[in-house]
């Protein structure tokens, strides 16, 4: 038995923290509502049994997570058992260094229960307001990560690089609970994305959110081969997949929670990219077992975490549940049938299938 089939199969949520604009009327929730109504959610991901939260960072006028970490450091205050991450730190615009010391803080808030998810980030608003010239996108990223790695493993460090001041014999504070806070890297598709996450031997997150999962595979076989020719076990490092989803009672009323908002959403960012157009019926067609959402009700949910884990032998799965527009008792509910309904069942035939193989 390796020892990631013995690691117990953790269950999660993720949360943009958007702003709540209603997609039919156009309607915007007041900001202290949606702040409260999140941290009561997480509060209650808390109590059903659920084993992460993670909160996106994003800088743009929809959403109201410009700060994650503050956030979290709220439902530390709230929470006993679940781990709080992010998804992610857009590490590119940000200093190691303070983010280092952000987590170490929310480490000792929440008695060991921090993790960063660090990536470059699905928008590039961060980088002109920061300063950083987006034409050293990746290098940004790799050289931050690299010395993120470096400040988790000594209170003192001596560095230099090419983006940042050399740090010479300087002592990083506070120290965290953990010997070793999780630095997972969150991946979109990239190749060299995942080989960068494997030369380091850090966790992947890797998120599907479009497509047929079984093509995301090659990126997982590839991260594990990576991750051995690195002198990393591959076999003692998890791995995450990420998707978007909801779950009711009843399918249709999950469908007509999630989508309106879903369609707006990707249309919108469409138009900025240069996609074309979509509709929720085609964009539904995800719900199928072979779709990318995870939308419907918990015996669904538990049909296709399995059917992916057949493919990907994973050891998380963590789920966007739906936007801040969504009324927030179907959001409570949602939490509820995710951490009582559909995670025990998993993590039993997880166990169970892990077993099997000894």
């Amino acid at each position: 038995m390796t020892e990631n089939s013995k690691r117990p199969f953790e269950i999660g949520l993720y949360h943009f923290v958007d702003n709540g604009t209603d997609p039919i009327t156009g309607e915007v929730k007041d900001p202290v509502e949606v702040m409260r109504n999140l941290v009561e959610s997480i509060e209650l991901a808390d109590q059903v049994g659920l084993d992460v939260i993670a909160l996106g960072e994003h800088h743009r006028e929809e959403f109201l997570s410009s700060a994650p970490v503050v956030i979290l450091g709220a439902a530390a205050a709230r929470t006993k058992n679940i781990r709080l991450s992010t998804a992610v730190t857009v590490l590119s615009s940000d200093d190691p260094v303070r983010v280092f010391e952000s987590f170490a803080t929310l480490d000792l808030l929440s008695n060991g229960r921090a993790e960063i998810m660090a990536g470059r980030g699905s928008f590039i608003e961060s980088f002109p307001l920061f300063g950083y010239d987006l034409n050293d996108y990746d290098g940004l990223f790799d050289e931050k990560l690299r010395l993120l790695a470096q400040l988790r493993e000594s209170e003192k460090i001596t560095w230099s690089g090419k983006y940042r001041a050399p740090l010479n014999d300087l002592g990083v504070y506070p120290r965290p609970v953990q010997d070793e806070i999780p630095i997972w890297v969150a991946v979109g598709g990239t190749p060299e994305s995942v080989v960068r996450a494997a030369s380091l031997g850090f966790p992947l997150a890797l998120a599907i959110i479009g497509g047929m999962p079984e093509r995301f595979a090659p990126l997982f076989e590839l991260y594990r081969r990576t991750s051995r020719e690195y002198g990393f076990q591959s076999e003692q490092i998890p791995l995450s997949l990420n998707s978007h989803g909801f779950i009711a009672d009843d399918a249709q009323e999950a469908v007509d929670a999630y989508y309106p908002g879903a369609i707006v959403m990707r249309n919108k960012i469409g138009r900025e990219r240069g996609w074309p157009p979509t509709t929720q019926e085609r964009l539904e067609q995800q719900r199928v077992l072979r779709g990318s959402d995870f939308v419907g009700t918990p015996d669904e949910i538990i049909e296709k975490i399995l059917f992916q884990h057949e493919i990907f032998s994973h050891q998380r799965f963590l789920m966007y549940i739906g936007n801040s527009a969504i009324e927030h008792e179907k959001i409570m509910h949602a939490i509820e049938l995710f951490g009582t309904k559909v995670a025990p069942v998993v993590r039993e035939e997880i166990a169970r299938r892990n077993g099997a193989v000894q």
